[in-house]
């Protein structure tokens, strides 16, 4: 008996479908699919949130200093002449980062391997989109929520059969 659902898909076809949907499942909150994906795109997802919550306070936050280039009312670099040539002007500005722990690093990397990169598109055009770092949104906003919880972080609810196989159909949502 094998560890795992086929799925009626090839090993790369598969992989693929179970990153798309556990990407888009921690993006939402919940998706509807069939039972055999929900159950398998869970244990990935579990995993991922576990990963998350172990790993979530294990940073150092360091000050550093950063050469930012001065800008006008327009948004526009100011430029000064030195010497005959236009050049930037800059200021140094202080900003505290954190600076993950080699443990934590590691869990990003591990998430980054499973999760696709998502653009979202508020206005419509191409230029406007924003990519979301779902790795921050993993550490920021969902592991918080579960630090009380050992596991268990994802819900199935069957729904019904879909109309043109019969297959059930059920809604994946994180608790």
């Amino acid at each position: 008996m094998a560890g795992y659902r086929k799925l009626g898909r090839t090993s790369s076809q598969r992989k693929a479908l179970i990153r798309g949907q556990v990407t888009s499942l921690l993006n939402n909150g919940k998706i509807v699919t069939t039972e055999a994906r929900a159950k398998e795109i869970s244990k990935v997802a579990e995993g991922l949130i576990a990963l998350a919550v172990k790993e979530k306070d294990n940073f150092e936050e360091v000050e550093v200093t950063a050469k930012v280039a001065r800008k006008d009312k327009d948004g526009k670099r100011v430029k000064e002449v030195v010497d005959g040539k236009k050049v930037t002007v800059f200021d140094e500005v202080k900003k505290t980062v954190k600076k993950d722990q080699p443990s934590k690093l590691h869990a990003r990397r591990q998430m980054n391997k499973v999760l696709y990169t998502i653009t979202e598109n508020s206005t419509g055009k191409k230029k406007d989109a924003k990519k979301v770092d779902l790795t921050n949104k993993l550490f920021d906003e969902i592991a918080p929520k579960y630090v009380d919880r050992k596991g268990g972080y994802t819900r199935i609810v069957k729904i019904g059969q879909r109309k043109g196989d019969a297959a059930m159909e059920v809604l994946l949502e994180l608790v």
